[in-house]
């Protein structure tokens, strides 16, 4: 069943809830919801199965939630914030925290910035690649988002975003904002004060990302995980991956 926390800005935030047990709050990545990234790929059975409650949101811009079409309402800060209200309104102190991509982004300023209400922390689909400029490929995407019609996008790596953001109930103006939005990359210095363990996760043949050794190498208690002969899309179901969580949470 889907609830709702209320940003500090009034964005409805929507998130459900699933299972008993130590808390795990579930971020996505970019285009797509709760439901595309971890419900329908097995994450809530998994970690259900494994004696642990599922707090699943969806981001501002996505699935169930507000969609503002403001660039400037799409800050690291604020969805953060987002997922600091959505622990408030379930009463989560200190969950563990696992995103991918995007949310792995947003999971990792969580831990800078809010460090307090983390306890372990899982970045999926995040490698080596975030510490190197990417303006010039989501000023592709962005593009390809606003063009007027999917066939005139001639671009590979907007083409294949434009086809995943026409997926049903996706908006495409509010995602483009949400590309388009500034992102802070938190250097390797700010990296380097999260406190609580941290898990990175890449998939092998992932061109996004690059290896997961060099950013995990940037936290104190990092460690690194290569799933073998998966892509950016295909590594979030992966049962390696899963396994790699459970066995990380377990300890």
């Amino acid at each position: 069943m889907t609830d709702y926390a209320t940003a500090a800005d009034g964005v409805r935030i929507a998130y459900e809830c699933v299972g008993e047990g130590p808390a795990i709050l579930l971020i996505h990545g970019f285009a797509s919801d709760r439901v595309q990234n971890w419900k329908a790929p097995g994450w809530y059975d998994t970690l259900a199965r494994a004696g642990r409650r599922v707090v699943a949101m969806d981001c501002r811009g996505h699935g169930e939630s507000d969609k503002p079409h403001d660039p400037a309402l799409y800050a690291h800060d604020i969805m953060a914030r987002d997922a600091v209200a959505v622990m408030d309104a379930v009463g989560l102190e200190r969950p563990h925290v696992m995103g991918y991509s995007m949310g792995g982004y947003l999971g990792m300023y969580l831990a800078v910035y809010h460090g307090a209400r983390v306890e372990r922390l899982i970045v999926g689909g995040v490698g080596e690649t975030y510490f190197s400029t990417a303006q010039g490929t989501r000023e592709r995407i962005v593009a390809a988002l606003e063009a007027p019609d999917s066939g005139s996008v001639t671009d590979p790596v907007g083409r294949d975003f434009r086809a995943f953001a026409e997926q049903a109930g996706k908006d495409l103006l509010a995602l483009a904002a949400c590309m388009r939005s500034i992102r802070q990359r938190l250097s390797a210095a700010e990296l380097a004060r999260v406190g609580v363990p941290v898990l990175v996760v890449c998939g092998e043949t992932d061109a996004l990302t690059g290896r997961p050794g060099p950013l995990a190498a940037a936290f104190p208690n990092g460690r690194a995980v290569t799933v073998p002969r998966r892509d950016h899309m295909t590594t979030v179901g992966d049962k390696l991956y899963k396994q790699a969580v459970l066995e990380f949470l377990s300890e």
